[in-house]
């Protein structure tokens, strides 16, 4: 494997396992709660032990001051929740601009299953290509979405995962399935560290569940954004999940160590 490219993993994870916070909901739903001061935000996830934070390419500035040296993603591909078609994902950065505005790593979006799958898979092929030659790592969110897929199946979510593999991502976000048992299936269809997606806000107990069940099935971690972003309190719900995915906790010691409930 390329140096560069196993250097800059290192970056975005500790010991091979990832804890990433996506922040590029401001072009999707505009500038909503956690994403006003997303400086303040960016300083809190990292300091409760996120690896790394993930925006569009034009929030770098901000985003490099505020990350205490931790990791950094930019999300290459977008579209807005007032748009014709949320799941019609466009291309919004190359991986030579995220490179100059100090990525250590870029993503994609893909709907697998979706009437844009076609379009999204020679989209996630090109970045690829270009990520290899560059030695950037690339972070394939991979979802099962489409007409009559259920996206929290485990036979759909492996399928994604898959696609990701095959077109040359180097890791994977894909939804959770529900239960350690179930998503088994998904981690073992890839040679790929599987992370999970957060989705919308749920209780403490919900998140930090999810969480511990993605690593008792074989996952690499998590890349939640609104669960920890919009939380009242982003640094303490990433010292929870961090506590799971970087020191094994139960969900119990989690929030203790976290002080949530």
């Amino acid at each position: 494997m390329h140096t560069g490219l196993n250097a800059r993993l290192d970056r975005i994870s500790t010991d091979g396992n990832y804890f990433v916070v996506p922040m590029d909901h401001g072009i999707t739903m505009g500038a909503v709660t956690g994403l006003k001061d997303i400086e303040s935000t960016i300083d809190g996830v990292t300091r409760g032990g996120a690896d790394a934070v993930l925006t569009q390419k034009g929030i770098a500035p901000r985003v490099h001051p505020n990350k205490n040296e931790k990791g950094y993603i930019i999300h290459l591909n977008a579209s807005t929740t007032i748009g014709p078609d949320e799941d019609d994902k466009r291309m919004s950065g190359t991986v030579e601009e995220a490179v100059r505005a100090g990525a250590d790593a870029v993503s994609l979006h893909i709907n697998v299953g979706s009437e844009y799958e076609p379009k999204q898979l020679e989209d996630l092929a090109r970045v690829t290509e270009e990520a290899t030659r560059l030695g950037i790592p690339v972070l394939a969110m991979a979802y099962a979405r489409g007409e009559g897929i259920d996206g929290t199946d485990p036979e759909s979510l492996g399928h994604a995962v898959r696609f990701a593999e095959e077109l040359g991502a180097d890791v994977v976000k894909t939804g959770y399935s529900g239960d350690a048992d179930s998503f088994e299936h998904v981690v073992e269809s890839t040679r790929l560290p599987v992370v999970i997606a957060g989705g919308s806000k749920g209780t403490n107990r919900e998140t930090i569940e999810a969480v511990r069940g993605t690593m008792d099935a074989g996952g690499a971690g998590v890349s939640m954004g609104r669960s920890i972003f919009q939380h009242d309190d982003p640094e303490a719900i990433a010292t929870a999940v961090s506590a799971v995915v970087h020191d094994d906790a139960t969900t119990d010691e989690a929030l203790d160590r976290a002080g949530l409930e």
